[in-house]
């Protein structure tokens, strides 16, 4: 049986755009492969779910239309919701079943990110304020940070999801790789072609890179940066 209670909310960009935000090698089909997936893991969760892109946020900044997505959702009759992001591949339907779970038990559910952020939160309508989510520094490192605080002043119970890695750069996908971290084998595959590319670029670049000097040593303009 369907809770008719809480949603999930995928507040996510489209890949088009996320490429152009985060433009390294291959992006636009990374964030492809990312989209598809956080919507499937949205479905097995079997809770009713909305997909919020750019095309339907509202908003002068990301402040504005995170905080008018959720308030949109809550205005549908929910009472609780679970958000989301497109960026996380180790992100399961288990850990928003997780999530939904412990939203009975707790106010807030909060899956913090490894560069500062979260990748998911778990919140009760009662305790969603519009004013305080607008003045949260939003993409900034500091903000899981500040969020516990906010809740920790009036005294609101957090439970904990374990910490996950997003993916903004091409130095996210060494992160992951580097540490072994087990990703799905499409998207496994687009990150080994690129950190492949990545590398063949550098020996190539090395190679050149006497030859350049070279001959900008006859150069009596600018020097050359590199």
């Amino acid at each position: 049986m369907k809770d008719l209670k809480t949603a999930v909310l995928i507040f996510a960009r489209s890949a088009e755009y996320e490429a152009k935000a985060k433009p390294f090698l291959y992006s636009k089909e990374v964030f492809q492969s990312l989209n598809q997936r956080t919507l499937n893991v949205a479905k097995k969760s079997k809770l009713p779910y909305f997909l919020v892109t750019e095309k339907e946020q509202i908003g002068s900044n990301f402040g504005e239309r995170f905080t008018n997505a959720i308030q949109s959702v809550y205005d549908l009759g929910f009472e609780s919701l679970i958000v989301i992001g497109n960026d996380t591949p180790h992100l399961t339907t288990s850990q928003i079943n997780k999530a939904h779970l412990k939203l009975i038990q707790n106010e807030i559910v909060l899956g913090e990110s490894q560069d500062g952020g979260f990748y998911l939160l778990g919140i009760k309508k009662e305790n969603f304020k519009a004013d305080t989510f607008l003045k949260l520094p939003w993409q900034r490192p500091s903000l899981s940070k500040t969020i516990l605080r906010v809740f920790e002043a009036t005294k609101t119970n957090v439970f904990f999801l374990k910490k996950l890695l997003d993916v903004d750069s091409y130095q996210d996908i060494q992160k992951i790789l580097n540490l072994f971290k087990k990703v799905y084998s499409f998207l496994l595959r687009l990150f080994l072609q690129i950190t492949f590319q990545k590398k063949v670029y550098f020996i190539n670049f090395k190679e050149i890179l006497p030859t350049l000097l070279l001959s900008n040593s006859h150069n009596k303009g600018s020097p050359i940066f590199i």
